[in-house]
């Protein structure tokens, strides 16, 4: 049986509400997957994602990057959400520290084994963290944004990363995912990227039809794009 809680941690002063789920059965620490949500907040998506990792036999991690588990109900909300990390990525990476510290606390799960997925703004927190040179087996960006910090030093990156991404993606061009390959390459990365033809942003929400800012929905990418997925994390900490 799949249980769940929430949990509370802090980033400096700030209170996040993380989200777990992990077969109630278990016996030794399990491998962990971190999930980062995109710029809706940590809502319905990030959780169900956390069940569906536990059924796999992860505990599956909904970490909170805006704090209280704040969500943003139309654009304008979501924008004023992530620019603030946008604008700071130091502020960002300090924030999602916090979660992974908290899971090396947490006794379900195994130290040596954690690997982090995001979404979108999501995406980009998690390849933040294997940038930073902390101790993951690897992450996955799906739809993520790609872009290095400014001036960062390009050290080298352990983390194993896949990235999954839509050709027509309007916010992350195939100029900036060659740009994002040869930053990895630079850094001596062990990366793959996975193209969609015909799909653009946000291909893995269902609800996302809002072809003004290129989100759209794609069944079959969503599909593809997961079972990538699964076999990465097979590799890098099953």
């Amino acid at each position: 049986m799949i249980i769940t809680e929430e949990i509370v941690y802090k980033d400096n002063d700030t209170v996040c509400r993380g989200f777990i789920a992990h077969d109630n059965d278990w016996v030794k620490p399990m491998p962990a997957v971190m999930v980062a949500h995109d710029w809706r907040g940590r809502g319905p998506d990030a959780c169900n994602k956390a069940r569906q990792l536990a059924t796999l036999g992860y505990v599956g991690f909904a970490i909170d990057m805006f704090g209280e588990a704040k969500l943003g109900h139309d654009n304008e909300q979501r924008r004023a959400l992530i620019t603030p990390f946008m604008q700071d990525r130091q502020q960002l990476l300090s924030r999602i520290r916090a979660a992974y510290t908290l899971a090396h606390q947490l006794p379900q799960i195994d130290k040596t084994k954690i690997a982090a997925i995001g979404y979108c703004f999501g995406g980009l927190c998690v390849l933040d963290l294997a940038r930073a040179g902390v101790d993951l087996r690897g992450v996955i960006s799906f739809h993520g944004l790609l872009a290095a910090v400014d001036g960062a030093e390009f050290k080298p990156i352990q983390t194993k990363i896949l990235v999954l991404h839509g050709y027509d993606d309007p916010m992350v061009k195939p100029d900036q995912v060659n740009q994002f390959a040869m930053e990895m390459t630079s850094r001596k990365a062990d990366w793959q990227i996975h193209m969609y033809g015909l799909t653009s942003h946000a291909f893995t929400n269902p609800g996302a039809n809002d072809p003004e800012l290129g989100l759209r929905y794609n069944e079959r990418a969503d599909h593809r794009s997961w079972q990538s997925a699964e076999l990465f994390l097979k590799e890098v900490v099953s």
